[in-house]
């Protein structure tokens, strides 16, 4: 029985390995300036803690076998515990966990307190139940005055966000349903939320961050290859959750000016 449930341990703890190490599932091509740091120190922890798994269940599945019932087997023996050991093994999962949070706190850190490039690309991103809305401040780089009670998000654009069309700030500015994103050029995004806490998700820009009722939550990242990528909100928000998804539309600048202007044109 012993012998059974050995092979039964390795088995699983082997099987689960592998589905890691052929990455059979994986992370989606990076996209974003910040990407292969990120996937770098995602790799690394997982190598990390792969050993760590890997040992651990190697070693449970040893134990069961070598100390398995049998006939000849001594009496059982109590241990109390071995204070060395435990101490041991807790200062390396401490030194373990803080150096990987400090490995990662620089890149975290940048995307959120420093300050973007000069002239990077003003986005205004506001999570609702169940949609994003994306504001583009239009030539004059300034954002229109927006107030809750000129919120009406079953009407869709200007309105979802409460937009007071009688600021003169607001007359050039961009209300889409849909993100578009020059390549190679930072972005300033300003992450808004109208009702609950929603969570802006784009997986191929390696990009996550939390949207919360009554903060305007700043941070900046840089796409780097042109292409379509799918937004979604990675906090459960109401029944409607699983259809809160967008799409992000990395262009070149010259597609992506057209697009604006095409948009400002629409507002005449």
């Amino acid at each position: 029985m012993g012998l059974a449930l050995l092979l039964l341990i390795w088995l699983i703890t082997l099987a689960s390995t592998y589905f890691f190490v052929a990455k059979t599932w994986w992370l989606p091509a990076g996209a974003s300036a910040a990407a292969g740091w990120i996937d770098h120190q995602f790799a690394l922890t997982f190598v990390i803690m792969g050993i760590v798994f890997l040992a651990a269940q190697l070693l449970l599945g040893y134990i069961v076998w070598r100390y398995r019932e049998s006939p000849s087997s001594p009496p059982v023996e109590y241990s109390h515990g071995n204070t060395t050991l435990e101490i041991v093994w807790t200062v390396l999962t401490a030194v373990m966990f803080i150096g990987l949070n400090l490995m990662g706190s620089n890149v975290w850190a940048s995307q959120r307190f420093d300050a973007a490039e000069p002239g990077a690309v003003q986005v205004e991103v506001t999570g609702m139940q169940f949609a994003w809305y994306f504001r583009y401040p239009g030539p004059d780089g300034k954002y229109g005055a927006t107030s809750p009670k000129l919120m009406d998000p079953s009407a869709g654009g200007e309105a979802a966000v409460g937009l007071n069309t009688s600021d003169p700030a607001a007359k050039d500015d961009v209300v889409t349903g849909t993100m578009y994103l020059p390549v190679d050029r930072e972005v300033d995004v300003s992450l808004r939320a109208v009702d609950v806490i929603h969570s802006f998700f784009v997986p191929s820009l390696r990009f996550k961050q939390d949207t919360v009722p009554g903060l305007n939550i700043h941070m900046h990242f840089k796409p780097t290859v042109i292409g379509e990528y799918e937004i979604a909100c990675a906090e459960l928000c109401g029944l409607g959750h699983y259809k809160m998804h967008g799409m992000v539309h990395v262009v070149s600048q010259e597609d992506f000016d057209k697009w604006l202007a095409a948009r400002e044109a629409e507002k005449q």
